[in-house]
Parts: structure tokens; C-alpha cells; sequence
């Protein structure tokens, strides 16, 4: 009698596991489906100021690149202001540009200004980031015009 309480008990312990999965895959279906598939782009702040030295932050060049360009993927026309800040890019929520595209990963590249260069860097994902035809393995100088896909996203600096 005991062993059949026991698996009883199993039984009912199952179930509920079972129901706690369908629940949560609802849960997601259910937040994906109210997404309204607007772009959502954090604008970065404006880089600070101490005492009129520059603080290990480096600036554009005057004539410099001003603004990162979408050419291809969900996101088409988007445009983001280069600020001297780093612009994350991924499906994080917290990212620059946030990608809703299933070939990019959570935090996938940052572009970041170094020594008044922009630079991209792959931040460890999947699918890998490709500036021109190129394969990203470790930081890579930005040029005006050259494409960088991630995912089934092409953006330029212009």
C-alpha cells in the first residue's frame, strides 16, 4: 500500500512539472505575440566631462563617422547616433540596438571608439559577426561604407 501512495505521489509530482512547462512556454508565446515589432534602440548618454581633460574616453575626429546605419534585416532604416559612447548591439533588452533576429545572440558585438578609430568586436556569438566578408575574431577597425552583418542584420558607418 505504501508503494502505491508513493507512486501516486509520483504520478501527481509529474503532472505538475508537466503544467509548470506548458504554463511557462505559454507565457512566452504570449509576451512574444504582444511585442509590437517597433525597433526598441537605447540611446546611449551623452559621454561626461571632468574638468576639461578628457577622461580616458576618446572623442570623434572632427568629420569623423557620425551615425550607424541599418541597410538590411527587421530594423531597415534605423539610424543610431554615434556619441563616443559604446553601442551595444544584441537581443538583450539593455542592448543599443536590440535585435529581434534569431541569428544573433544575447550580447553579440559592441562598435566602440578607440584612439578615434570606431571599432567592432564580437562579443563571443554563435553565429559570429562579419565586417565586408570577414570573419570578426578580435577587434576590427570600421570604415565608412562597409557593411557588418549579424544575424540577418547589415549596418554601415556613414
Amino acid at each position: 500500500m505504501n508503494s502505491a501512495l508513493a507512486l501516486q505521489l509520483i504520478r501527481f509530482g509529474f503532472l505538475a512539472l508537466l503544467w509548470l512547462f506548458v504554463l511557462a512556454a505559454m507565457r512566452v508565446i504570449r509576451s512574444d505575440l504582444r511585442s509590437s515589432g517597433q525597433p526598441r534602440i537605447a540611446v546611449p548618454p551623452p559621454p561626461r566631462r571632468r574638468g576639461g581633460k578628457s577622461g580616458g574616453a576618446s572623442r570623434p575626429a572632427p568629420g569623423a563617422p557620425s551615425h550607424l546605419f541599418v541597410t538590411e534585416g527587421g530594423l531597415t532604416g534605423t539610424r543610431i547616433g554615434l556619441t563616443g559612447a559604446p553601442v551595444l548591439i544584441g537581443r538583450a533588452n539593455d542592448s543599443t540596438l536590440v535585435l529581434e533576429d534569431d541569428y544573433a545572440s544575447t550580447r553579440h558585438a559592441r562598435i566602440s571608439l578607440q584612439d578615434g578609430m570606431w571599432m567592432v568586436e564580437d562579443l563571443g556569438s554563435t553565429n559570429g559577426t562579419y565586417v565586408g566578408s570577414r570573419k570578426v575574431d578580435s577587434p576590427v577597425p570600421l570604415e565608412i561604407g562597409v557593411p557588418v552583418r549579424i544575424g540577418k542584420t547589415v549596418l554601415e558607418l556613414r
